[in-house]
């Protein structure tokens, strides 16, 4: 069974060998048919789901030490496992594997005056270094992703999920020693500390582009000290516009899905904005309903009022606009209309997921083109904001820049290009 033992004198040390080892693997992986690189990935899906309680019990030591720290249940649930959470993981390296390869394609060919021939194809970005926290799933769906497009990865993930993912990847790498994929394309940091992730940033040459992947503070490490490339995967303060003409009950259950199905992840909502009109009316339903699904409320001024004696509501402050609670937690604002909202989202919004509930086609467009964020929503939760619900398998993360991709990143997001040049003898005169 592959495992990764050696002892090193500092993380810096271990980043560098872990990163120079997945570099020496890109060249084979790179030239790996779709065949031989899907084999690999059937046979991670099936190692994972033979060897489930084994990953049951690493994780529980995780969870334990979590408990015994006392760490948010929002967080623990991130952090958690279960058969039907792997046979889920599981299920999304299978469709990765029936994803299209998207190594190899041709972008456009040209043919010159002078005779040259020139392809432009698409080719494995090298080298990946995902930095990430408590989300074990991150381990598997990056190493798919990478894999399946030719690259090899370098894994850092957080303290709390690590005998997790070194039991994860323990069953990954022992999976790769029964195909064409090398192994050492697959490796895991396990110094957890911050040293190891600096370490990584500086890898100029080892590492061709660095994805994080958690909380705000870790991103904004990785943006301000990385020299390699980084793309970004942004926090999620989400938002629901419900507009005045909304169907109510169609409002409420996005709302509800949107916030509680699970408020641990980075696309569900932390503020709900309502038309004014919308909330004279419904807003003591509103906020009953989320009370009884335990979610604790902040409101503007006029929420509190309209609710009534339906809830206890605090007053929101600008600190809670520009929070990602990413817990049951929430903001509800009244506004006075779409220009309101379309402000508020401009002001406290971070680009990644934003939602309107409106019957009218012209109010939703008008949402829909001017919301600068990855994804934006017509009568429609953001929970959906998802690799695997937008038919990508998995993704490596959310990205909300716009340089070189935006939003779910699946397969194609970890390709670049270079262009293949034929001639006959020509020189340039």
């Amino acid at each position: 069974m592959s495992t990764q033992s050696t002892t090193y004198a500092t993380p810096q040390a271990e980043a560098r060998d872990k990163a120079s080892r997945a570099r020496k693997a890109a060249s084979s992986l790179a030239i790996l048919t779709t065949g031989q690189k899907n084999n690999a990935l059937e046979r991670i899906a099936e190692a994972l789901l033979q060897r489930t309680a084994e990953l049951l019990d690493a994780n529980e030591i995780d969870l334990q030490r979590g408990r015994d720290n006392g760490t948010a249940a929002s967080l623990l649930d991130r952090l958690k496992l279960t058969p039907d959470r792997i046979a889920g993981i599981a299920e999304g390296v299978r469709q990765v594997i029936a994803l299209p390869d998207p190594v190899g394609d041709t972008v456009q060919s040209i043919e010159r005056p002078n005779g040259l021939r020139i392809t432009q194809v698409t080719v494995p970005l090298g080298v990946i270094g995902m930095i990430y926290e408590a989300r074990p799933n991150v381990t598997v769906d990056a190493a798919a992703l990478c894999l399946k497009t030719g690259n090899a990865v370098v894994l850092r993930g957080g303290s709390a999920a690590l005998q997790t993912n070194l039991k994860l990847v323990e069953v990954l790498r022992g999976a790769l020693e029964h195909s064409d994929v090398p192994a050492e394309a697959l490796q895991l940091i396990e110094d957890p500390s911050r040293a190891s992730a600096d370490a990584m940033l500086k890898l100029n040459g080892l590492l061709d582009v660095i994805i994080p992947r958690g909380g705000a503070a870790l991103i904004r490490n990785v943006i301000e000290n990385a020299t390699v490339p980084v793309i970004e995967t942004g926090a999620g303060i989400c938002h629901t516009y419900v507009h005045e003409d909304a169907d109510a009950d169609m409002a409420l259950s996005i709302a509800l899905n949107a916030k509680v199905q699970r408020p641990s992840v980075c696309n569900s909502m932390e503020t709900l904005l309502l038309h004014s009109r919308f909330a004279e009316q419904h807003m003591p339903r509103f906020a009953a309903a989320m009370k009884e699904a335990g979610v604790e409320l902040k409101g503007s001024p006029d929420a509190i009022r309209f609710a009534g004696e339906a809830a206890s509501i605090e007053s929101a402050t600008e600190e809670n606009y520009a929070t990602e609670y990413n817990d049951y937690v929430l903001n509800i604002r009244v506004v006075d209309g779409l220009e309101a909202a379309l402000e508020h989202i401009e002001r406290f919004g971070t680009r990644h997921s934003e939602c309107i509930v409106t019957a009218s086609d012209e109010t939703a467009a008008a949402f829909l083109n001017r919301v600068d964020a990855a994804a934006v929503y017509h009568n429609a939760s953001t929970r959906f904001t998802d690799g695997f619900e937008f038919g990508y398998g998995a993704e490596i993360g959310i990205s909300t820049q716009k340089l070189h991709v935006r939003g779910p990143m699946g397969l194609p997001a970890l390709t670049s290009t270079k262009y293949r040049v034929q001639g006959s003898g020509q020189i340039r005169g």
